[in-house]
């Protein structure tokens, strides 16, 4: 999906020409991304895959050693010649499970920095005052949805009433509050705040939970109670608000919630695209900073999502935000494609992440890796 305007390219020396399906100014934020990075002819052919296991690059960084799930040990590149002048140190980075795990190594101080991993409750109880301790805070465009199969037309999710049934009962800020402890914030919009083309669809169309609404919706449509649906989650703090979801959506007897539980993130993955969750919560990490790699891979007809939802409203309306190379004059298309979204409800946003990163007292530069989704890793120094 994010290359899904492109027909074909030409190369003639140095010059590469794109040829694209239609108008579309983000192309050039697009080609800018990891998927349009300039690689070695030498290292990956232009007929077919790659099929080396050794990694190959150009970056500040070079791999001194990898155990796969486990960890990875990075050294500075002494033949970078690239945006990056400053020389970094050595870092080993360590993967883990659960941010259980992850604050079990950081009360160890077998790791001198936390980045986005440690529990809510953990970071809601740091002492601003502890000199041992650096919490840095800063704003993320990750989002976090509920994606709802739509595959069949039949029920349960088939007809948008019992969609938006299930919409009308989520109590955000409940969440927010009570599961992740203020540190993410409620979202009802496709688009977060702070990106051009935000909006409040959600909230304008379920100001708040009304199970009356609800009930009245399921009715209309002729669906008998409760609605019985599964909602895949992964586990850890996934579980925990797949466990509070199911007892909002239980609350006033119209919907039973069986949970599913995948631990491993690639075979949760294939289960949603097979089709086996009536809901799932999904997680998603925009490519760019722009309105479009929220909407167009998302709710757009071929979607990554893999929920059977098309709409040749939105398929339009999402052309026309691609015309505009003056992003905020794209902004009332990205709201009236949200709203036609939260009118069908096949996807539901609910909250959107902050970005936090704890470090020692010891290690400098590591608010700069809370700036944004790049990892600066060249700028961390040690007292």
């Amino acid at each position: 999906p994010l290359f899904a305007n492109l027909l074909s390219v030409d190369a003639r020396g140095s010059l590469v020409t794109f040829h694209l399906a239609t108008a579309d100014a983000t192309w050039p934020s697009k080609i800018a991304t990891g998927a349009g990075s300039v690689v070695d002819p030498a290292e990956f052919p232009a007929d077919r895959l790659r099929e080396k296991k050794t990694a190959s690059g150009s970056g500040p960084y070079v791999i001194a050693s990898y155990t796969a799930e486990k960890s990875i040990t990075l050294k500075p590149n002494a033949a970078h010649k690239g945006a990056v002048t400053r020389r970094g140190v050595a870092v080993e980075v360590h993967y883990f499970e659960t941010s259980r795990h992850v604050e079990e190594a950081w009360n160890a101080r077998t790791v001198d920095i936390a980045y986005a991993g440690l529990p809510a409750a953990t970071l809601a109880g740091i002492d601003p005052g502890d000199a041992d301790v650096r919490l840095s805070t800063g704003d993320s465009a990750e989002a976090h949805y509920l994606v709802l199969n739509m595959r069949s037309q039949r029920e349960p999710l088939g007809r948008a009433e019992t969609r938006r049934a299930l919409a009308s009962l989520i109590d955000r800020g409940r969440l927010a509050g009570e599961v992740f402890e203020h540190t993410v914030t409620p979202l009802y919009s496709l688009v977060p705040q702070g990106v051009v083309g935000h909006s409040t669809a959600f909230f304008d169309r379920y100001p708040e939970t009304d199970a009356a609404y609800a009930a009245e919706r399921l009715r209309s449509a002729g669906v008998t109670t409760p609605v019985r649906i599964k909602l895949g989650h992964q586990n850890g703090i996934a579980a925990v608000e797949a466990r509070a979801l199911k007892e909002q959506w239980e609350k006033d007897g119209l919907f039973r919630v069986e949970l599913v539980e995948e631990r491993d993130f690639t075979t949760y993955q294939k289960r949603s695209l097979k089709g086996e969750f009536d809901v799932h919560l999904y997680q998603w990490i925009p490519d760019f900073p722009d309105a479009d790699t929220f909407v167009q891979p998302l709710v757009g007809t071929g979607n990554v999502l893999g929920n059977g939802y098309t709409s040749a409203e939105v398929d339009h309306a999402i052309r026309d935000t691609q015309r505009f190379t003056d992003r905020s004059k794209a902004m009332q298309r990205f709201r009236a494609v949200q709203d036609t979204i939260a009118k069908d409800a096949p996807l539901i946003p609910v909250w959107h992440k902050q970005r936090h990163v704890v470090t020692r007292s010891t290690v400098l530069g590591g608010h700069l890796l809370a700036e944004d989704a790049i990892w600066r890793l060249w700028e961390l120094r040690r007292l």
